[in-house]
């Protein structure tokens, strides 16, 4: 059965990239292998979900051409046309070969390579190895997620941090060419450095050629005398490496960072991406909502009736705030321009003060006195 990528990542066929982006980030941080109770199953497919929706063109073939895929084999081919299928990006492909190619699944030999083609058409077949699948899982390090700790300032102001992240970098001893130094590197043999061998396949339409990853080099096309000692000839290692990370001004709590090419490293190929969550510690002096923060103040009956300037104290440091004559307990004040940076922006929101008037729970006989005379003032 075809996966339901949408499915997967829990959202609608009509989601936005950016409802997309959000749902992998979750998916990946719950699923992660690294974590306590990942899935690292799960965590594949829900980045080859990711990896087929994020991408316009990937994601509308998808949804083009998704069930017919699936129905594709039980078909027989009836009331589909597959050389419109062959047709992809602009090119045509005869009988699904190569370029150059001519069969029309009569029994014929086609070389056939799935690189053009698609994953999922690859799925029809079931032909797992070759082609674009099995090349992007090799293009690029596994995207990794990891979390980091600010202070309410920080998250304010933004700040340079330092994190230790332990995962898969570049050996330091063949700097990833996985070759022990100073020996030799050499063209694989059995693929003779195309990284590719074929397999012939019988299918309902003919005997197709499938191209497949090399089983000896990987798909490297290289064969080495001697692997590196100290990663096995695989290229990378487990270390911890140090990262300094800019906290851009104005991030809230639990939202996400990308950091390209500082996920695992996959040489010769480019290394993944880490997706760093904010956690921000909380300040009891205030309290955020979006950009705006919040605080309350206490005054007293006289400075609310008569109106007077008391201080506030803001993420810049102390200010004066004009009370009105009048007040009454509940109102809102606004300071402008004294709540957080908006991000990717200059400007910023507002410092936001619930007035609340404190009733004395004892009076004086002078304080019991004037307020008895206000009183009969009022009736």
């Amino acid at each position: 059965m075809a996966k339901d990528y949408y499915q997967i990542l829990g959202i609608n066929k009509t989601a936005t990239e950016a409802e997309i982006k959000s749902a992998f980030r979750k998916m990946a941080h719950k699923y992660h292998p690294d974590k306590k109770g990942g899935d690292e199953a799960k965590f594949k497919e829900v980045n080859e979900a990711y990896q087929v929706l994020n991408n316009k063109e990937k994601r509308s073939q998808y949804d083009q051409f998704g069930t017919t895929f699936e129905d594709a084999g039980r078909a027989g081919g009836s009331g589909f046309n597959w050389q419109d299928f062959a047709q992809e990006g602009g090119r045509q492909y005869s009988g699904f070969g190569g370029a150059g190619s001519r069969s029309n699944f009569n029994g014929q030999q086609v070389n056939f390579d799935f690189d053009d083609l698609g994953d999922i058409f690859g799925d029809v077949f079931g032909f797992g190895g070759g082609g674009r699948r099995s090349r992007e899982k090799r293009s690029a390090g596994r995207n990794i997620s990891a979390e980091i700790a600010v202070d309410f300032q920080e998250a304010v102001f933004g700040e340079d941090k330092v994190l230790d992240l332990y995962k898969d970098i570049i050996c330091p001893s063949c700097q990833g060419n996985k070759a022990e130094p100073g020996s030799k590197i050499e063209t694989c043999q059995t693929c003779q450095g195309s990284g590719q061998v074929y397999q012939n396949q019988q299918t309902m339409f003919g005997a197709f050629r499938i191209a497949q990853v090399c089983p000896e080099c990987r798909g490297e096309g290289k064969s080495y005398s001697q692997k590196c000692k100290k990663c096995k000839g695989v290229g990378v290692i487990k270390d911890t490496k140090r990262l300094k990370v800019k906290i851009p001004a104005g991030i809230d709590n639990g939202q996400t960072i990308r950091l390209s090419g500082e996920g695992e490293a996959n040489p010769p190929n480019q290394a993944g991406d880490l997706f760093l969550t904010i956690r921000v510690n909380p300040d009891n002096r205030f309290v955020r909502e979006g950009y705006n923060i919040h605080t309350a103040k206490e005054i007293s009956i006289s400075q609310a009736v008569l109106g007077a300037k008391i201080e506030i104290e803001t993420i810049d440091g102390k200010v004066n705030l004009k009370i009105p004559a009048g007040t009454e307990s509940g109102k809102i004040l606004k300071l402008s321009g004294k709540g957080i940076t908006k991000l990717g922006s200059r400007t910023r929101g507002d410092h936001l003060v619930k007035i609340e008037i404190k009733i004395p729970s004892r009076l004086s006989r002078k304080e019991k006195k004037l307020f008895e005379e206000l009183a009969d003032e009022h009736n």
